[in-house]
């Protein structure tokens, strides 16, 4: 049995490579446990990575450093280009709004734990650790760690210590926002608003009977080119005939017509055409095959690499095959197609035509699902060195002794975003299922997440179970309970923000999807995981950004 002993302490590559699957293992198994319909999940693993480092379990620090980071990469990477679709838009209409508020609640919390380590003497380095947990924020954490390394790059302890506090930090976080939730919403104006915008389709569909004078006898062309909404017309039913428009189509008074466009355009587009009839074409259970035998609709799939970032007017489909492309889904949130309407593989056109004209327009766009089987393994590795590159270019600022560098958690992450957004543009391509995706980004997050807890857990329930250690629950309690109480009134009061954006705001600024399940018990409503969704990819940047800079400043 000697061998077997060895195995697990002997620090050789078979040794770590063991001991990190086992407290993964272990973590995960554990995660599943549902106490009060709660549980860690995944973040389970940090804490089996504690107690595995109490009790003396123990790797060679350079292979631990190398696993642990790579883990942190192959996260944050994969989060970036998840998020990057969205991180843009995020910033439109409302959701400047609920940026800034979580803004707010950043800098509330920054300045509180900067206070906090002037006034207690605490290192910055553990305080921003117990930030880092009361934010429920590992990514921040990962980046705290690089920022100290960088300026110290042998204080080991200090990086440990940094993991110890966010570990006691951690439990504080999520139970604390938990607590804001319940309380919020027991004291805020409780108007959950049914609003017709959701997460997966933000398209209407409606009939219209044309009576607007100002566009009889115009094509569509003409229209559209002075409307001030986006819209797509379906089909129109022309002297008691169902067809599909082309641009040349001319719209005579009394014609029917079947129209898509943003929900938030629908009265514009019924002032631009006229009568909105009653029919309600957005019910899931319609058989649109049904609406005209000779026209069927089919939903396609664009596979083809070679169409990876083509603008959708450049293929000229519509006028080549008399088709109409009515909605494009992208990443389950369905699309208005538009001419400069880049396409990515992935998408799914829903396309109405003549049986055959869809034969051929399936044939151009590829339709076969099992290519994207296939992993785009070269976006990912690319995205990575320019990622860990762009994180190790010094940018100097006035007035500091060292170089800002943003680090294997901030470069990976803008590379990300930047991917996600704009990699079909430059022809990069970047598809991932969302399971593929969910799964790199898990598989990092637990390897990460072991080797930070098993690194932190030496000495650490000596350190907790002190003085010291109760100062760090108390100080962790007033970093994730005070921000978001301050938070939440200055959004009712000032911003006039009602309570279901309120509490998704506040939820997706601390990175608590679990307090979720609290803001709205009893399914009301889904604009608390809309605004979460809305805020959630900036904040994860400026955390990642923020906490670097707060090391390298003070």
């Amino acid at each position: 049995m000697d061998w077997f002993i060895d195995i697990f302490t002997q620090q050789t590559f078979v040794q770590a490579t063991l001991v990190l699957a086992l407290i993964c293992a272990v973590g995960l198994a554990l995660g599943q446990i549902k106490i009060g319909g709660i549980s860690l999940g995944v973040t389970f693993v940090f804490f089996v990575g504690i107690i595995a480092g109490h009790i003396g379990l123990q790797v060679n620090p350079d292979m631990l450093n190398m696993i642990q980071n790579f883990g942190l990469i192959l996260f944050i990477y994969a989060l970036g280009v998840q998020v990057g679709p969205g991180f843009f838009s995020s910033f439109k209409q409302g959701g400047i709004k609920l940026n800034l508020l979580a803004l707010i609640l950043l800098v509330a919390g920054s300045a509180m734990a900067l206070i906090f380590h002037w006034t207690t003497g605490i290192p910055l380095g553990d305080m921003m650790g117990l930030l880092s947990g009361a934010v429920t924020n590992t990514p921040m954490l990962g980046a705290a760690q690089q920022a100290l390394l960088q300026i110290e790059p042998d204080n080991i302890e200090g990086a440990n210590n940094m993991a110890m506090a966010c570990a006691v930090g951690y439990p504080f976080g999520l139970i604390g926002m938990i607590l804001c939730v319940i309380l919020l919403r027991k004291i805020i104006s409780r108007k959950v608003s049914k609003k017709q915008e959701n997460s997966s389709d933000n398209t209407f569909v409606a009939e219209y009977q044309v009576s607007n004078p100002a566009i009889f006898g115009k094509t569509i062309k003409e229209i559209r080119k002075n409307a001030d909404c986006h819209f797509v017309i379906s089909r129109i039913w022309k002297n008691d005939k169902l067809i599909i428009p082309t641009s040349e189509t001319i719209i005579e008074e009394n014609e029917h017509l079947l129209v898509i466009s943003g929900k938030s355009d629908v009265e514009r587009v019924k002032t631009l055409f006229g009568h909105k009839e009653d029919v309600d074409w957005n019910k899931k259970e319609i058989d649109w095959n049904a609406i005209d035998s000779q026209l069927a609709s089919r939903k396609i799939l664009v596979t083809k690499p070679e169409l990876n970032g083509v603008k959708l007017g450049s293929l000229r489909l519509r006028n080549s095959y008399g088709i109409n492309i009515t909605r494009v889904n992208r990443a389950g949130i369905d699309l208005l197609p538009s001419r400069s309407l880049r396409l990515q593989l992935g998408d799914k056109l829903t396309i109405v035509g003549e049986s055959r004209a869809l034969e051929n327009v399936s044939t151009i766009l590829g339709n076969q699902a099992k290519e994207l089987n296939n992993p785009n393994l070269f976006g990912i590795f690319i995205g990575i060195v320019l990622g860990v590159i762009l994180g190790s270019i010094p940018f100097a600022f006035p007035g500091m002794s060292m170089p800002v560098r943003l680090g294997i958690a901030g470069g990976p992450i803008i590379v990300g975003l930047l991917m996600g957004a704009f990699g079909p543009r430059m022809h990069i391509s970047i598809y991932m299922s969302r399971s593929a995706n969910l799964m790199l980004r898990q598989l990092g997050l637990t390897i990460y997440l072991a080797g930070l807890g098993l690194s932190a857990g030496a000495g650490f329930f000596e350190t907790v179970f002190t003085s010291e250690g109760l100062r760090w629950v108390i100080i962790s309690i007033a970093l994730a309970v005070i921000p978001v109480l301050l938070t939440a009134f200055v959004a009712a009061r000032f911003f006039k923000t009602d309570y279901a954006d309120n509490i998704g705001m506040l939820c997706g600024a601390m990175a608590n999807p679990f307090a979720l399940d609290f803001a709205d018990p009893n399914g009301e409503g889904e604009d608390p995981a809309v605004a979460y969704a809305t805020v959630y990819p900036a904040s994860i940047f400026l955390r990642v950004i923020s906490v670097q800079l707060i090391m390298l400043i003070f």
